[in-house]
């Protein structure tokens, strides 16, 4: 199998991107939130990205979006300006096929050669293993965890909370973003 096409979103992807998401809202504890967001509010967060200067990548597959992949900020606050998070998730039926793999090394790519210092990954529920395993082999650690702080699908859910050095990471001042 050769790997996917990723290239970054366009507005013809947005109702791609919402049904991947879609699923993973009502069905996952990956994200916390309990109502899956309509087309218009993803393609405002697709937009707020690109007006951000952040990337927001698709994968396809067959020329058939499978997967999705953004950068956000981490905190709004200007210290965390060289920090960035990290968001990707993939069709249901294109798990386990290399494809959030391949977006994340695309994320962390585009974010390194952009200036940022550090990505961090916020992971919703701790036994959610295949996140990890992803972040891990991209070689983000594991530097916390946020217990029992969100309720979803009948029960106390964790955040996971990793993190990658991007370029030279803190040993020496950022340039200027």
């Amino acid at each position: 199998m050769s790997g996917p096409t990723l290239r970054t979103a366009r507005d013809r992807d947005v109702g791609a991107v919402q049904e991947i998401y879609g699923h993973h809202v009502r069905h996952g504890t990956a994200s916390f939130e309990l109502t899956p967001p309509d087309i218009e509010e993803m393609a405002c967060r697709m937009a707020a990205a690109g007006e951000r200067g952040l990337p927001y990548v698709v994968a396809e597959l067959d020329a058939t979006v499978v997967g999705f992949a953004a950068l956000g900020p981490y905190r709004p606050r200007p210290a965390y300006r060289w920090t960035v998070e990290d968001t990707v998730y993939v069709a249901p039926h294109a798990l386990g096929r290399g494809i959030g793999r391949s977006l994340l090394d695309e994320l962390i790519d585009r974010a390194g050669s952009a200036g940022y210092r550090q990505m961090i990954a916020v992971i919703g529920d701790s036994a959610n293993a295949a996140s990890i395993a992803l972040h891990a082999g991209a070689g983000f650690a594991r530097v916390g965890v946020l217990t029992d702080i969100g309720f979803k699908h009948g029960r106390w859910l964790d955040s996971v909370l990793m993190q990658r050095a991007l370029g030279p990471g803190a040993a020496t001042p950022p340039e200027s973003l």
